[in-house]
């Protein structure tokens, strides 16, 4: 039993349509991922930095155009659970990133499934 050209066709695009939308979302997935680690890795050497300072010394936090000065727990807190949300971003990205490299190799498999046994059909 063969499908009508047609309806292979159609079928056809449709697949293709899928892996190159998969493979554009898996890029952009990809570049999101690498810019939320480059946060991650800037707040983790803010922490570390304001670790290393010994004693009562003014920080500053960045309001709009002003600064405003903060007490140092309050810092040390913040960047934590600003840097817990960016590993927290990050792992939810690479589980994205996993179901559309998924769903690209499913679309390409379908596809050399199809033009493997094309010819076959019409012999």
């Amino acid at each position: 039993m063969s499908l009508p050209d047609d309806a292979l066709r159609k079928i056809l695009v449709q697949i293709q349509q899928t892996a190159v939308q998969s493979q554009r979302a898996l890029q952009i997935t990809q570049q999101q991922t690498a810019a939320k680690d480059r946060e991650r890795r800037i707040l983790q050497l803010t922490i570390d930095e304001i670790s290393h300072i010994e004693g009562d010394v003014n920080l500053y936090k960045g309001v709009g155009k002003m600064f405003m000065s903060v007490p140092r727990k309050t810092m040390e807190d913040e960047l934590k659970s600003q840097e817990k949300e960016l590993a927290d971003d990050i792992a939810n990205l690479n589980k994205k990133s996993k179901y559309l490299e998924k769903q690209f190799n499913d679309a390409q498999s379908q596809l050399r499934d199809i033009f493997h046994h094309a010819p076959k059909q019409q012999q």
